[in-house]
């Protein structure tokens, strides 16, 4: 340690800015390292399948060329024979997805600017270029026929910047499938785009996949442990969702009302209304939810906030009944049913948030709508 560092306190601030401006140079070199790579990759791929090498020069071309390339280039890694076929299908993969969706192929997947879309990479950087090749190499094995999906996760990753063993954790929950799916009545009670951004941040069923829940927990045992493991039950939630409490008190006529659990979507900029029931749906449910929501609207929210949300959390739901016990409803609610495992995986243990990201969700929930876009 230097004796300028040990007596200036100005110098030792200074260098601290100076190495935070360092790490965070790496990290932007890094991003654009594998940027660059996937661009490499794309045309490789493109080179492979449009002239038909392989036919071209027989099964052994993978292995061929994986020798040539890297005796070209002997410092460079990534030319295995089982590498190449990986650059071949990236290229089908997303291919395919522009055949299926050709108004993005102008852009080359890229993401449109939106509420809950957000432009990544400014006006010109491709989606697909923005996620890493181990991410890549997973949907290509899950999702070679079915690029829509490989899309669909490819947006989530960037979006919730997933790891690797998340991005996996949600393969495996089927979250494509789940996304956007509860009962609601959000047409009729929103204003679009509100309606369809609202929608979009259920799942059905949610996926409670918690050490030593179990199925046959009443409501107030699951919101106390759903409390305790805030990290995992927002993971699931989906990103915006910030934590506001639990058995929140409201004082309404004189008498004591508390909420199962309060939250607030800083990309809805409103509250969220969640009651978790461990029975099956009844039509009764809706009546005390729709109360929180008036509730809230008329004694927390602000000028400000759009109108509160309210979901329901059940064990199971006929979605004909929910369906019909909505009409009519003039609050914003949906109905969702839940599946409980009873562990983790040690892999999905290691990719859940910090202790930091958990004190910030946590925060004072004004702070972050100020704060959080």
């Amino acid at each position: 340690m230097s004796k300028l560092l040990l007596a200036n306190k100005e110098y030792a601030e200074w260098l601290k800015s100076l190495s935070q401006r360092f790490r965070q140079s790496q990290i932007k070199a890094a991003v654009k390292v594998n940027s660059e790579i996937l661009r490499f990759y794309w045309s490789l791929g493109k080179d492979i399948v449009e002239r038909n090498f392989e036919n071209t020069y027989g099964s052994e071309f993978f292995k061929n060329l994986s020798i040539d390339l890297k005796e070209e280039f002997p410092e460079t890694k990534g030319f295995s024979p089982t590498n190449l076929g990986y650059i071949k299908r990236f290229y089908l993969l997303y291919a395919n997805a522009v055949e299926n969706n050709p108004q993005v192929e102008g852009n080359l997947l890229q993401i449109n600017a939106s509420l809950n879309n957000p432009q990544v990479g400014g006006n010109s950087e491709p989606l697909i270029f923005s996620v890493p090749w181990g991410h890549h190499k997973l949907l290509i094995d899950k999702f070679l026929k079915a690029p829509e999906k490989a899309m669909f996760y490819v947006q989530k990753t960037i979006e919730n910047n997933w790891s690797r063993n998340v991005l996996d954790w949600q393969i495996d929950s089927n979250l494509y499938e789940r996304q956007g799916k509860a009962v609601s009545n959000f047409k009729q009670t929103l204003p679009a785009p509100q309606s369809d951004l609202a929608q979009q941040i259920t799942k059905d069923p949610y996926i409670i996949d918690i050490m030593g829940i179990h199925q046959e927990m009443q409501e107030r045992e699951l919101e106390a442990h759903l409390d305790t493991h805030i990290s995992q039950y927002l993971l699931e939630l989906g990103k915006g969702f910030t934590y506001y409490g639990h058995q929140v008190h409201l004082r309404v006529g004189d008498e004591d009302f508390y909420i199962d659990q309060l939250f607030y979507h800083v990309r809805l900029h409103c509250y969220v209304v969640i009651e978790l029931k461990a029975t099956a749906f009844k039509p009764e449910h809706i009546g005390q939810l729709n109360f929180y929501v008036t509730a809230v609207n008329n004694l927390m929210c602000t000028p400000q906030d759009n109108p509160t949300i309210g979901l329901l959390i059940c064990k199971d739901k006929n979605d004909v009944v929910a369906e019909y016990t909505l009409q009519g409803v003039d609050s914003p609610i949906g109905v969702s049913s839940v599946e409980i495992f009873d562990k983790l995986t040690e892999d999905f243990k290691s990719a859940l948030p910090s202790i930091e990201d958990i004190e910030n969700e946590l925060r004072d929930p004004k702070q972050n709508k100020e704060e959080e876009v």
